[in-house]
C-alpha cells in the first residue's frame, strides 16, 4: 500500500512536471509569436515605405487613402474610383505651374501616340512605339516620300541608317528623322532583309526666305529650325553680302522652334568663338554647345513675337546677350523646356519638362517667362493682314515691327 501511494505520488509529480513544461513552452510560443508578428509587420512596414519612397511619401498615400475612403463613405452621390485617381495624378502634374507638362489618362495617351504629335509630315508617315520592338507604321500618305520608298501601314521599323531606334523614346524617334528631312536616308524593317529607301529631297521647301528691302536692309525670314534651315541661313547672309548688303533683318515672328543642331549652325555662323548655350537637366548637369572662332559682325534687327518659341526664343536670347543684336517686337512664349513623355504602369502617361535652355550667362528663359524685346512694338492683326510681303516694300507696309527695324538699321548704329 505504502509503495502504490509512493508510486502514484511520483506519477502525480511527473505530470505535474510535464504540465508545467507544457505551459512554459506554450508562453514561450506566444511571446515569440507576438514577436514573430511584430517583427514581420515592421519589416513590412519598413519595405512599403521604401517602396513608395520613404516616410514622407508613405504618409501622404496614406493621406490619399484616406480622404478617397472619407468621400466614397461620406459623399452623397456615387463615386467613380478611377476618375478619383485621375484628377488626383492630373492634380499633382498641375501643380507645378508648368504650362508645357501634363498627365494623359491610359485612353488620351493612346489617341496622344496616334495623333499628328507622332507624325513626320515631311517623310508622310505616322508611327506609333510597340515597347522595345520599335516603332510600328500607323499611316503612309499618298504620294509622299516614304510610300515612294515602299513602306506601308503595319511595318516595324527598327533603325534609320543602320542606327538601332528601338530603345528611342517617341520624341527622340520623331526628332531622328526630322533632321532628314532634306536628305536621303533608309529605314530598317522588322522582317525585311533590305531597308527602305526615303528620298525627302524632292519634297523639301527650305524654311528660310529673304530679300532687300527699299531701304538696303537685306530681309531674312526664318519660318523654323528644322532640317536645313541653319544651313540655309547662312546662304542667305552669304548671298546678300555678295549684293553689298551690310544690315540685316532676322524675322523670327511666328517660328515654332525646331531642331537644336541647326539652331547650333546658325548661331555658330554669327557668333565667335565660347558658349552658345546650354542644356540643364534637374540635377545640374549641362550640355554645353560651343561656337568656332569665325563670326559675322555686323547690324542686325531681330523680330520676334508672342509665338516665337523654342529655339527660336533662344537664337533672339542668345543674340540679345552677346550685344550682337537688337531684338525688336513682342515678348515670346517662355517655351524653352524639353518635354519627355514618360509612361506610367497602368498605361496612362505623363508629359513632363525635364530639361531646360541657358543661355551662356545661364538666363533660364523659361523662368523669365520668355524674351523681353530691347524695343517693344506691337502688330495689330488688322495691321498684319495688309502686309505684302516679299515684294521689297515692307517699309511702306502696315508692319510697325518691321518697320521701326528699318528704321533704326538706316541710322546706322552699331550692334
Amino acid at each position: 500500500m505504502g509503495n502504490l501511494l509512493k508510486n502514484l505520488l511520483l506519477s502525480v509529480g511527473r505530470a505535474l512536471h510535464r504540465l508545467f513544461s507544457m505551459r512554459l513552452s506554450l508562453r514561450v510560443l506566444v511571446i515569440l509569436l507576438v514577436l514573430g508578428i511584430g517583427g514581420t509587420w515592421m519589416l513590412t512596414s519598413s519595405n512599403m515605405k521604401k517602396d513608395v519612397g520613404g516616410d514622407e511619401d508613405y504618409d501622404e498615400a496614406l493621406r490619399y487613402i484616406e480622404i478617397k475612403d472619407l468621400i466614397e463613405a461620406n459623399y452623397i452621390d456615387d463615386v467613380d474610383r478611377a476618375r478619383l485617381g485621375e484628377s488626383a495624378a492630373a492634380a499633382m502634374v498641375s501643380s507645378l505651374g508648368d504650362r508645357w507638362s501634363s498627365y494623359m489618362t491610359a485612353d488620351e495617351y493612346k489617341t496622344f501616340q496616334l495623333s499628328s504629335s507622332n507624325e513626320v509630315a515631311g517623310a508622310g508617315i505616322s508611327t506609333i512605339k510597340q515597347g522595345n520592338d520599335g516603332f510600328q507604321v500607323t499611316m503612309v500618305n499618298l504620294d509622299s516620300p516614304a510610300a515612294r520608298g515602299g513602306l506601308n501601314a503595319g511595318m516595324l521599323i527598327t533603325g534609320i541608317d543602320d542606327l538601332d531606334v528601338r530603345k528611342l523614346d517617341a520624341d527622340e524617334f520623331r526628332t531622328m528623322i526630322r533632321s532628314r528631312l532634306n536628305t536621303s536616308f533608309t529605314l530598317t524593317v522588322a522582317g525585311q532583309k533590305d531597308p527602305i529607301k526615303v528620298d525627302c529631297t524632292r519634297t523639301y521647301v527650305s524654311p528660310v526666305s529673304y530679300t532687300i528691302e527699299r531701304t538696303g536692309a537685306g530681309n531674312i525670314k526664318i519660318e523654323s529650325f528644322e532640317a536645313g534651315s541653319g544651313k540655309a541661313m547662312i546662304k542667305a547672309f552669304e548671298d546678300l553680302l555678295h549684293q553689298n548688303v551690310n544690315k540685316f533683318v532676322i524675322d523670327l515672328r511666328d517660328n515654332p522652334g525646331g531642331l537644336i543642331s541647326e539652331l547650333q549652325t546658325a548661331l555658330d555662323y554669327l557668333l565667335p568663338q565660347g558658349e552658345l548655350f546650354v542644356l540643364r537637366d534637374k540635377a545640374g548637369r549641362e550640355e554645353v554647345f560651343q561656337s568656332d572662332n569665325s563670326s559675322l559682325k555686323t547690324d542686325i534687327c531681330i523680330l520676334i513675337n508672342e509665338q516665337t518659341y523654342g529655339e527660336a526664343e533662344i537664337f533672339a536670347a542668345v543674340m540679345q546677350e552677346a550685344n550682337w543684336a537688337t531684338v525688336i517686337g513682342e515678348r515670346t512664349s517662355g517655351r524653352t523646356r524639353l518635354q519627355q513623355t514618360i509612361e506610367i504602369s497602368d498605361g496612362s502617361a505623363i508629359r513632363l519638362s525635364t530639361r531646360s535652355f541657358m543661355t551662356p550667362n545661364r538666363v533660364d528663359i523659361a523662368q523669365n517667362l520668355g524674351v523681353v524685346p530691347d524695343i517693344i512694338v506691337y502688330n495689330v492683326v488688322s495691321d498684319m493682314d495688309e502686309i505684302n510681303e516679299g515684294n521689297g516694300m515692307a517699309v511702306y507696309a502696315s508692319d510697325p515691327q518691321l518697320r521701326t527695324a528699318l528704321e533704326r538699321l538706316s541710322t546706322g548704329f552699331s550692334s
